[in-house]
């Protein structure tokens, strides 16, 4: 059976305590969290962290505190750092980079979101990419629009990354993609013909998130992505427990289309990543 990578967005920046008390805002929660969903076969966690208020940081000792955390309990688990998050400075978003995680997201554009204007300006994203090469860091490209596969091109062409990104097609935010299935396929198709070498995944919001990860799955895609920063239900009536009972139906959902988790190792060989 073919492995496939699955991630876990842990916190994000905008689902609270009161909207589901399993959401883990500080570093020793997204740890121990990052560790149940290790255990249930997550080899990829997708960081982002919180000021004790519970509102967005860009804080590098904090991230620091959950690398180091994930490091030391889950062997070989790829470090994912946000670079985005709404409420942090632009100016701040790229602080952590400095810790050389494995991978951090990029967004290459800018993109309307429920309440605000996602911005990515040119010069952000430039800055962002070249703090990444510097540091040996392989983005993960967040693509909101079809646009920003060619944005990601754009950067191949100025050399700041490689012709192998790892891409993720984000799929039902409010004012943004819609999760239509014929809109995945228009998006794989354009990054097949754009970037060929490309490792690719999608992930679905909130009640789109089974949805999405089945539509990845029937198409050969290199991982798929669960956790409570895009879904904090199982259903209207129930709250997610936890991050790793995500995991735990993402790891499901592989199975009835005939693959497996990845392993930590296997997961690094895929996306291209220097052995832990």
């Amino acid at each position: 059976m073919e492995p496939v990578v699955i991630a876990v967005a842990i916190t994000g920046s905008v689902p609270r305590k009161k909207d589901n008390p399993a959401v883990p805002t500080t570093p020793a929660e997204q740890v121990e969290s990052t560790h149940a969903a290790f255990e249930a076969g997550a080899s990829l966690v997708h960081i982002h962290v919180r000021n004790p208020d519970e509102s967005p940081s860009s804080d590098p000792a904090l991230f620091a505190q959950v690398q180091e955390g994930v490091r030391r309990h889950c062997p070989g688990m790829i470090v994912q750092f946000s670079t985005g998050g709404r409420g942090r400075d632009p100016a701040a978003r790229g602080n952590s980079l400095v810790l050389k995680p494995d991978m951090a997201s990029l967004s290459t554009g800018s993109v309307n979101f429920p309440t605000i204007v996602y911005e990515n300006s040119a010069a952000l994203v430039t800055d962002l990419a070249t703090k990444m090469r510097d540091n040996g860091i392989r983005p993960e490209i967040e693509v909101f629009d079809l646009s920003h596969i060619h944005g990601a091109w754009r950067l191949v062409e100025a050399g700041l990354m490689d012709e192998r990104p790892h891409v993720q097609f984000v799929m039902g935010v409010k004012n943004a993609m819609p999760a239509e299935e014929h809109l995945l396929d228009i998006l794989l198709g354009e990054l097949r013909r754009q970037l060929p070498k490309a490792t690719w995944t999608a992930a679905g919001i909130g009640v789109n998130q089974a949805r999405v990860m089945d539509w990845v799955l029937a198409r050969g895609g290199d991982g798929v992505r669960t956790g409570l920063e895009d879904n904090i239900r199982l259903s209207k009536d129930r709250l997610a427990a936890s991050n790793a009972e995500l995991v735990g139906l993402a790891a499901e959902a592989v199975a009835r289309h005939g693959r497996r988790p990845a392993t930590a190792a296997e997961a690094r060989r895929l996306l291209g990543l220097a052995a832990a």
